[in-house]
Formats: structure tokens, sequence, C-alpha cells
């Protein structure tokens, strides 16, 4: 296929992706209220356990209500369609693919996106304590006044960065079906893994409350562990293929 023709081609799915979004945009303007009360209600939790007097939701400026209506149905947007426009770049990096190559991506699809649906739906039962612990660091003489479109960021940093941690397993056995890392050295690191996991929890999270980094750690070591049991099946299977399968070391090669 001609250059030209990738770009056609590559206009065409973009224009296909702005157009749906667009759509669900306007469609999620209708469906404003259930979508808020999905939002604010982590936010709800945690002011009816601090106490309602500890912290209050506010909009600033005269248009900051407005803003929030267009950043959270936008948001929405974003998320709803996302199988779409997923499935747009995909189809346009398939035709360039090897077999084995295709396989892989299936494979990724399958098995990522069920992942990230799970981290993200683990941040928002998580999200609750976090803004607890971060809101009841304020004292008792003072009343927390909460902005809602920071809010928002921090709503949407908080779900996204969950949904991340939870693919990087994913990731790691792509890389061993690549040949690039073996499921024996994912065993001797596994310590550093651990450590690092936690690490990573500490830095990523926007809360960075103890609670949260745990919730977010443990999974991931689990989701690890896993993963180097499949690179280590994956290497024996591997092995198994090889000319010299099955021959002792004083036996001779058929080479």
């Amino acid at each position: 296929m001609a250059l030209s023709d990738h770009l056609r081609e590559l206009r065409a799915r973009v224009l296909k992706g702005a157009f749906v979004l667009l759509a669900a945009f306007v469609v999620a303007l209708f469906f404003f209220d259930p979508i808020f009360a999905i939002v604010n209600e982590p936010y709800q939790q945690a002011r009816e356990s601090l106490g309602h007097d500890r912290t209050i939701a506010t909009t600033s400026g005269v248009a900051g209500g407005f803003l929030l209506y267009l950043k959270l149905c936008g948001l929405a947007a974003v998320i709803g369609t996302s199988p779409f426009w997923l499935y747009q770049i995909w189809a346009f990096v398939l035709p360039g693919l090897h077999s084995n190559e295709k396989r892989w991506t299936i494979l990724f699809a399958i098995i990522a996106g069920p992942l990230f649906i799970g981290g993200i739906a683990l941040g928002y039962l998580t999200l609750p304590k976090g803004l607890e612990i971060l809101i009841g660091f304020t004292q008792a003489d003072l009343t927390n006044l909460v902005e809602f479109n920071d809010y928002l960021s921090f709503f949407t940093r908080t779900l996204l960065v969950f949904g991340i941690a939870f693919e990087i397993p994913v990731f790691v056995v792509l890389l061993n079906m690549a040949g690039v890392v073996k499921g024996k050295a994912l065993g001797a690191s596994r310590p550093w893994i651990i450590v690092g996991s936690f690490v990573f929890a500490a830095i990523a999270t926007p809360s960075g409350d103890p609670f949260t980094m745990t919730f977010m750690a443990v999974p991931m070591v689990v989701l690890f562990f896993i993963s180097e049991v499949i690179a280590r099946l994956n290497d024996r299977r591997r092995a198994g293929r090889t000319i010299n399968a099955g021959l002792s070391p004083d036996e001779a090669s058929p080479l």
C-alpha cells in the first residue's frame, strides 16, 4: 500500500473516531446527573465518614459549573467510546503485522481490557478511603473546600493510574513471548519486583496514603507472580521445541 493510501486510511479512521466521540459527548450531556452522581459518590462517602462539617465541595468562577459540565461529559464520552477508537487504532496497525504478531495483539486485547477495567474498579473502590485520609489532615477548626474541577482531575488520575498499573504484568508476558525476558530471570528478580511494585504504587498513587498504595501494590505483585508462572511455562514449551530437546549432555546432537 502506498504512503498516500496509508494517510487516507489514517484520516478516515481519525474522522470516524472523532465523529463517534462527538456523538457520545452529545448523548452524555443528557445523562449528566447520573454521571455526576457516580463521580461524586467517593467524595460523599469520605465526607460522611469525616463528618459533613469537615469538608464542602465547591466550584469557583462564573463558568465553573459550565466547565465541570463539559469536562465530565467529555470524560464519559472518551471512556464510553474507548472500545471503538481502540479498535480503530488496532485495525490501522494490524495489516502491517506478521501472523505471530497478530496473535500477540489479539491475546493482548483479550487480557488487557478486563485487567484495565479491573484496575479502574479497584481504584474507584479505594478512592473514598484515600480521600478520607487526605482530607482528615485538615485541622478540626478548619473546613476543607474541595474545588470540584480539581477533584475531577484527581478522580481521573487515580483511576487511570490503577488501570495502567494492572497492565504492567501483561507487558512482561508479551516481552517473554518476544524472547526479551526469561521466566528464570523474573524469578531471580522477584524480591526487587516486590519492592519495585510498592515503590511504584507509592509514587504513582495521587493520594499517596498507605491504604491506597497497598491496594495497588498487592494486586500488582500477585499479577507479576502469575506472569512469572506463564513465562516459565512458555520457556519450557519453547525449549521442548528445540532440536536438542530431550537429549542428555552426553548424547550427540542430530547435527
